[in-house]
């Protein structure tokens, strides 16, 4: 039986993982599909990186189970690792050598010959667009060139699911959509790539399927336009002239819309779903005669990020999990 013969890339059932009182993960499930971007959206400290590290058998669960292609992360992790490749926030690559000898070694380290390494290296090197720079010393490399590198080194071993955990975290938008090309045609090539991020654009342009995960669980899941859908049709976009009429124009909201507005990261600024327009005019006449007023109104059509406000009640790239946030773990660039 072949490794991969599985229609799930990735089953997870329950997954949990506990640091002192901290539930990092608090319950996960996952279906991942054979052949598709799966996108994993949360802030800092939400469990995407402990969730990762537990099916890339680099943690135990504490409960739960995890199989990748069917295997059992727990009691076949031997099979599992020739599997996958992982990505992590940091680069594990060697400062003092050039692209070309950490590319090298990394291969040798996985057994392959030394002429079979410098070829694997030299394809690498010109798939990710660093053969000019082959020779330099990573300690000369730009962020996005030490990233591109530590993608190019967990695909040596050309597995046929990747982990990458926020892959262009802090990138240039250049180098990000660069990184997003090498995405997709991983994927088109017939890898699985599993995606952590906390941008909601990355989500929503190479996910097949998307998690939101929010403080260890699993908030939502399906595909950017059925999250988008969940919370209506549009969202009306308020921004207040007194920032301190913030309360009572929320209960305004939820008295005359029935729905919940939450505040934007930005002072004065409130975000509702909207299901039914013609009470749009009912609630401004409210706000009017309560003394609230407005300096913009616009109704837009549903993005991730309103999707986010209204499962959790604050943005994305916010951090409510301090405690969380400090026991997960820092998955480093690793080849598995």
């Amino acid at each position: 039986m072949n490794l991969t013969d599985s229609t799930w890339a990735i089953e997870a059932d329950g997954l949990v993982k506990t640091f002192g009182a901290n539930r990092a993960v608090d319950g996960v499930d996952l279906r991942v599909a054979a052949g598709t971007v799966y996108g994993v959206l949360g802030p800092n400290g939400a469990g995407k990186t402990t969730t990762i590290s537990m099916l890339a058998t680099l943690l135990r669960p504490d409960a739960g189970t995890g199989r990748i292609f069917g295997h059992d992360v727990v009691k076949e992790p031997q099979i599992v690792r020739q599997l996958i490749g992982v990505t992590g926030q940091y680069a594990s690559v060697d400062e003092t050598l050039s692209a070309t000898e950490n590319l090298v070694l990394f291969s040798r380290l996985l057994g392959l010959g030394r002429a079979e390494a410098k070829r694997k290296a030299a394809e690498l090197l010109e798939e990710f667009g660093l053969t000019d720079a082959a020779k330099r010393p990573l300690k000369q490399f730009s962020g996005g060139m030490r990233r591109r590198l530590d993608l190019a080194a967990s695909l040596i071993a050309q597995p046929p699911l990747i982990f990458l955990d926020e892959p262009t975290t802090g990138l240039d938008p250049r180098t990000r959509a660069q990184m997003w090309d090498t995405i997709r045609r991983l994927v088109s090539s017939g890898s699985t790539v599993l995606l952590t991020t906390q941008y909601l654009d990355e989500a929503d342009q190479l996910a097949d399927r998307i998690a939101v995960i929010d403080r260890g669980r699993v908030a939502a899941e399906g595909t950017a336009d059925e999250l988008k859908a969940s919370v209506g049709s549009s969202s009306l976009q308020l921004r207040l002239a007194e920032p301190r009429d913030l309360g009572d124009a929320q209960a305004a909201i939820e008295r005359v819309l029935g729905v919940r507005a939450t505040a934007s990261p930005e002072a004065g600024r409130l975000t509702a779903p909207m299901q039914d327009a013609d009470r749009v005019t009912e609630l401004l006449i409210t706000l009017r005669e309560a003394g609230i007023h407005l300096t913009e109104l616009s109704v837009q059509k549903p993005t991730l990020d309103e999707v986010f406000l209204t499962l959790t009640g604050h943005g994305v790239e916010s951090d409510d999990s301090d405690d969380d946030a400090s026991a997960e773990p820092q998955l480093e660039g690793s080849r598995a």
